[in-house]
Formats: structure tokens, C-alpha cells, sequence
């Protein structure tokens, strides 16, 4: 692949995270284990555990929708990286926000995988590893739950944090679990997501 453009990056050691703090939208410095960081952290260990079960499975429609959820979590991780009194201002900026219709194009996958014909086939839901791509996908099931359980936390500690996101988190996890389980039988019709 040959990129579109090639875009000169200052370097990446910026130094000015040297003192154990770092930068939220607006500039504001926290330290790096400011809540709202470390959710930041979390999703971005769910985005790269949605690339490593993207690069292992080779069905281009469920490329598609891992790639649309990396994506959809950009917009959630940049919300998250506003201060609580910036929520708004980060809400009406120019950066975006997750709309409800990246919430609705999960259930409609959900609602696809549990309505298919045939019927998505299951013999353990508990133990994953039956086959790599399946595995790949339930790692980024818990990573996503991980991440929800943190956007739960954050919320209880009265850190603003848009109901949206926690269900596009927690519906998210429930599609990669049906993922995966259609994963296990690769060599059955699959359900186009």
C-alpha cells in the first residue's frame, strides 16, 4: 500500500511529559494517572486489541466493522481527553462527538449475528482459543469490558461522562463475543456485519 501522503512528524519524544504529567484537549497538564487518562489508556489498549483482531481475520466485512469501531473510539477517546469543565466546549468544537447512529449500527450488527440463519453455534462460551482469529476477537471483548468498567468508575467518582459512550463500550463488547464465537467455525456460512 503506498500512502497518500507523506506528512513530516516533528519528533515524537516532546520531552514535556518528562515530569509525569501530560496534556488534555485544551492544554490543560494532568498527571498520567489522571483518571480521564487512564480511560484514554484503556481504550487505546481496545483499539489495539481490535487492530490485532483485525490483522488475523481475514473476512473483509468484519475488517470493515472492526475498523469502524477503531474509529468510532478516536471520537470517544478524544471526548474523554476534555477536562470535566471543557465538555461542553469540546461537544460544540470542531474534534466531534459520538452521534447515535455509531450506537445503532452495533445493535444492528448484534441483532444480525443473534437473528442469522443459521444460528451462530456455540459448544463453550467460557474458554476461548479455539481458533486464533476467535481468540483475538475475545481479547478485545475484555479489553472493551475493561475499559467500560473504568468509564463506569469515572462516572460513580461524578466525572462527567456521556451515557452514549458507555453503552456504544458495553455494546461494542457484546458484538465482539458474537464475533468470536462465529470465529470458532470458520468454515461455516457467516453472518455479513
Amino acid at each position: 500500500m503506498v500512502p497518500q501522503a507523506i506528512i513530516p512528524m516533528s519528533s515524537i519524544a516532546t520531552r514535556t511529559g518528562d515530569d509525569g504529567t501530560t496534556g488534555l484537549v485544551f492544554g490543560q497538564r494532568v498527571p498520567k494517572c489522571h483518571p480521564r487518562i487512564e480511560a484514554i489508556g484503556r481504550l487505546d489498549e481496545l483499539n489495539a486489541a481490535l487492530g490485532q483482531a483485525k490483522a488475523v481475520n481475514g473476512d473483509a466485512n468484519l475488517r470493515g466493522t472492526l475498523e469502524a469501531i477503531q474509529k468510532d473510539l478516536v471520537v470517544v477517546m478524544g471526548e474523554i481527553a476534555a477536562d470535566d469543565a471543557d465538555q461542553e466546549r469540546y461537544l460544540a468544537s470542531k474534534f466531534g462527538a459520538l452521534k447515535e447512529d455509531a450506537l445503532a449500527r452495533l445493535d444492528a450488527a448484534v441483532a444480525a449475528l443473534e437473528n442469522g440463519d443459521p444460528p451462530l453455534r456455540f459448544d463453550d462460551w467460557a474458554t476461548p482459543g479455539r481458533t486464533v482469529p476467535a481468540a483475538a476477537l475475545d481479547l478485545a471483548r475484555v479489553t472493551a469490558r475493561r475499559a467500560e468498567r473504568h468509564l463506569v468508575a469515572m462516572r460513580a467518582a461524578g466525572q462527567p461522562v456521556r451515557g452514549l459512550l458507555l453503552q456504544y463500550v458495553n455494546r461494542a463488547s457484546d458484538l465482539l463475543w458474537l464475533l468470536a464465537r462465529q470465529a470458532e467455525y470458520p468454515g461455516e456460512p457467516r453472518h455479513p456485519v
